[in-house]
Parts: C-alpha cells; sequence; structure tokens
C-alpha cells in the first residue's frame, strides 16, 4: 500500500535580505514531513498584496521592512481578516519584540541565527495545527452565534445570581428592554410575584439547574409573559454562569383559558336549558291554575292579596328564567361598522355620575386614528359599561384611577380596561366570567357572563390580569374592520 503524498504547504518568506532568504529557504527545503511550495517577496507592499489574495497557507516574516517592520505586517493581516499562521524573524532576540508580536496574533517568534531544520519543522507543525484547530473553533463560534442570534426563544447568559451577561435580540424583544439596560437586572427582577421569586431560589440553590419552570414575568412597559424557564450551569476559568432560555407562552396560556372559559359556557348553558325546562312546565301550570281560581272563588280581601302574590312571584320566576336563557344562549346579533371609540364614549358617558360620586380619577388615551369594528353598538356598549362600573366599585371613593386605552396593533384594535382597586384573588380569577359567581353581597354573578357572551359575539379575546391591592387590568382584542368610505 503506498504511503500518501506529505501535504502541500504554500509557505512565503517576506525578508528584504536576499541571502537570509536563501538560509531560511534551504531549511525549509531540508524538511521531509510537508512538500513545501517557498516563494520570496522583498517588498511590504507586495506582500500585503498577496496577503489580500490569501494565496499562501503561511508566512515567514522580517521584523526589519525597510521603514517598515513584521509588526505592521501583523497589524495588516488583523485588519484583513486573514487566519493563516505568521512568524516573526529578527537577527536576535528581543524579549518586548516578542511579547508584542505573540500579543499581536504572530503563532511563533525564531531568532534567524539560532534556525534548524528540526525548529522549522515543529513551527511549522505546531502552527498549522493551531491554525486548523482556531479555524475550527472561529466556524463553531459562528454557528453557534448564528443560532443564538436568530433563534426566536429568549437566549440569554447570566451569572449565579441570574444577572444577564449576555442576550440575543429576542430576549431584548420579550422583555421590551434593550441589551444594555438587562445588563443591569437580574431574572428575579422581572418575576410578578414573590412566590415564584422564592420558588426559582430555592429551585437554583438546591439543584444548580432549572427544566421548565412556569413563571410570569413583567416587561418595560408593564405587561405580564407567561414564559417556561430553564437553565443550565457551565464553569469555566472565570467562574460559574447560566445559560438560560425563556419560551413565551402568553398566547398559548390565553387560548386555553378562553377555550376553557367557551367550554364552562356551554356546560352552563346546557344546565340552564334543562333547568328552564323543568321549572317552566310547573311554572305554567301554576299560572293557569291562578287564573282558574281568580274566576272561579267568590273575592275577598285576603283570597286577593294570596292570588296577587302568587301571580307577582310566579312573573318573577318567569323572567328570571328569561334572564338566565338569555345569559347562556349565544347572542345573536345585528352587526355594522363602529368605531370603538365612539362605543366606548357612550359608555363612559352612562358611567360619568357613578364615577364623578365616587371621585375617580379618568384617564382617557385612544389613538389618533379610528378603530372600526363590526360591532352591535348598543350591546357592546353594556358590555363596555359592566366593566367599567366593576373598576369603579372596586376602587376606593377619591383615591381611584380609571384608565382607558384604545389602541391599534397590527390589523387588531385592543381596549384596555384599567384600575387601581383592591384586585382579584387569584383563585377568584379563572372563575370570573363563570355565571352565577360573584363576591358582591347581593350580586347573581351575570354581569360579566353577560359582557363576555357580549364580546365573545363580536369574536373579541379577552385578558384579565389581577394583583391583590393594585388592581385589574381587562385587555380586549377585536378583529379590525376596514374604515367606512
Amino acid at each position: 500500500m503506498e504511503s500518501p503524498l506529505p501535504r502541500l504547504v504554500r509557505v512565503l518568506i517576506i525578508d528584504d535580505d536576499e541571502d537570509d532568504f536563501f538560509i531560511t529557504s534551504e531549511y525549509l527545503k531540508s524538511i521531509q514531513e510537508y512538500q513545501l511550495q517557498i516563494d520570496w517577496s522583498y517588498k511590504f507592499n507586495d506582500a500585503v498584496e498577496r496577503l489580500q489574495k490569501r494565496s499562501y497557507d503561511m508566512y515567514f516574516v522580517d521584523y526589519r521592512l525597510g521603514a517598515k517592520t513584521g509588526l505592521d505586517f501583523l497589524k495588516e493581516a488583523v485588519a484583513i481578516g486573514s487566519e493563516e499562521p505568521i512568524v516573526l524573524l529578527t537577527g536576535k532576540g528581543n524579549k518586548a519584540v516578542d511579547i508584542e508580536a505573540m500579543q499581536m496574533g504572530a503563532t511563533d517568534y525564531l531568532i534567524k541565527t539560532e534556525l534548524t531544520t528540526e525548529k522549522l519543522e515543529r513551527c511549522i507543525r505546531y502552527s498549522m495545527e493551531r491554525t486548523s484547530y482556531l479555524k475550527a473553533l472561529r466556524a463553531n463560534e459562528t454557528k453557534y452565534r448564528g443560532m443564538f442570534e436568530l433563534s426566536k426563544d429568549a437566549v440569554f447568559i447570566a451569572d449565579e445570581n441570574l444577572k444577564f451577561k449576555d442576550c440575543n435580540p429576542a430576549t431584548s424583544n420579550l422583555l421590551g428592554y434593550t441589551k444594555e439596560e438587562l445588563g443591569k437586572l437580574s431574572v428575579y427582577d422581572l418575576i410578578a410575584d414573590e412566590y415564584n421569586k422564592d420558588l426559582l431560589q430555592k429551585l437554583m440553590n438546591r439543584d444548580g439547574h432549572l427544566a421548565d419552570l412556569e413563571i410570569d414575568l413583567i416587561t418595560k412597559e408593564e405587561d405580564k409573559k407567561t414564559c417556561v424557564l430553564s437553565t443550565t450551569a457551565t464553569n469555566d476559568k472565570d467562574g460559574t454562569f447560566f445559560q438560560g432560555l425563556l419560551h413565551d407562552i402568553t398566547n398559548l396560556r390565553r387560548v386555553e383559558k378562553a377555550n376553557l372559559m367557551v367550554e364552562k359556557l356551554g356546560a352552563t348553558g346546557r344546565l340552564v336549558r334543562i333547568l328552564a325546562h323543568e321549572v317552566r312546565n310547573p311554572l305554567n301550570n301554576i299560572n293557569m291554575s291562578v287564573e282558574q281560581i281568580v274566576h272561579s272563588v267568590a273575592e275577598s280581601e285576603d283570597t286577593t292579596l294570596f292570588l296577587d302574590i302568587i301571580q307577582r312571584n310566579s312573573k318573577r320566576i318567569g323572567d328570571i328564567i328569561t334572564e338566565l336563557l338569555d345569559t347562556a344562549r349565544p347572542t345573536e346579533l345585528t352587526f355594522e361598522n363602529h368605531t370603538l371609540q365612539s362605543i366606548m364614549d357612550e359608555a363612559i358617558a352612562e358611567a360619568l355620575d357613578r364615577i364623578t360620586l365616587q371621585h375617580i380619577n379618568m384617564q382617557v388615551k385612544y389613538t389618533n386614528a379610528p378603530c372600526y369594528v363590526m360591532a352591535n353598538k348598543e350591546k357592546l356598549r353594556i358590555a363596555f359599561l359592566n366593566i367599567v362600573i366593576n373598576a369603579v366599585e372596586a376602587m376606593e371613593p377619591g383615591e381611584g384611577t380609571l384608565t382607558l386605552t384604545i389602541d391599534t396593533v397590527k390589523t387588531s384594535h385592543v381596549v384596555t380596561i384599567k384600575d387601581n382597586g383592591c384586585g382579584i384573588p387569584e383563585e377568584n380569577l379563572s372563575r370570573l366570567f363563570e355565571p352565577y359567581f360573584t363576591s358582591k353581597r347581593n350580586g347573581m354573578g351575570l354581569g360579566l357572563a353577560a359582557t363576555l357572551n357580549i364580546l365573545q359575539s363580536h369574536k373579541a379575546n379577552v385578558d384579565v390580569t389581577s394583583v391583590l391591592k393594585g388592581g385589574t387590568t381587562f385587555t380586549i382584542i377585536f378583529p379590525g374592520a376596514d374604515p367606512v368610505l
């Protein structure tokens, strides 16, 4: 079996002294381990031009090159981005030049009077292996840096206190902070509640890493983002640092919540229709019997009183059944093109007396462009009014601030109704729109259930966030409609 041919290595010797070139080249030609193609350049500018063309695998450059030096050549190589090894040659040793050359990227530093074939062979072998390793390292760095920068998930590096040290653009997009601003923050600073802060701290102290912890983070714009956090510990010469990943599941949780509410409303509607049927039939019998009694018995003061009580309460039961059915069944409405601003203005006007009596500070922030939606104006006004009144009732008189915002995001319009009232406990938040659920003493729990029914008939998505003693925010997203021409 024939042995493989020696590796071809193209070498350029840069030296303005021809005798030194011949001496160096003779040593090189004696090397058997490589097939060397040796060329000579005695002008600095010519050598730089050849460097730019990337025609050689390795360069031996003399420290003295007329008005220029080998260090100047190294600077040119750095500016060009050359990755090929460069070995500096000098007539005599100089430690300061040696150190400076190595700091600038020289692969080796050799003294001409000490050159031997063995030393040059070792130099070439070491230089080529080191360059091959560095090229592979840079290629991997470029590949993984590209994955880091282009990832749709938030990827970051943090210290042992989870303080951000580096992050990709997706992290800034998710959290709303620039990379520089995040450098002053930690993951703990962004967590919405103390329970999850303590839980994260305990898990990190116990395990030193984290896998798929669901947490709520507060962005720079004070929006809440639900994310899944994972971290991995890594050690280097500077100590321990953590690689982290945040996967945004806010929209997923919002859709799950909406689907769950639809299922609850559907189940409740079926129950209401069954109960209404079972109650209304005997109620009709009661009403018909009362009518017969009215015509067949002699009138007396007591008889008239008792029959009147029966009729009034029968009517009340019938009205309650009708109201329950109206709440449970999908609302069938006619829709026209209206602006959200005009509908909200009407809701505000209707609630204004209550807002004034409670001494509530109201802030209204509308985008300048009209936000057109296909809506039943009367029903949507009632939906807005129910949420506004609930917000007013949740705030202390004279201390409340009600913020009403309408804006456009891409092709959707977003209505935000925010108060700084008592807030809603976590255990009640998921039941907020359930029919018959209420925290009010005399409430029936139908107001927000009817509101959700109306909003869903307008194909709107509803999200509610709340902090105890910190207030509640209703975010309603409507599909946009074409403007009226």
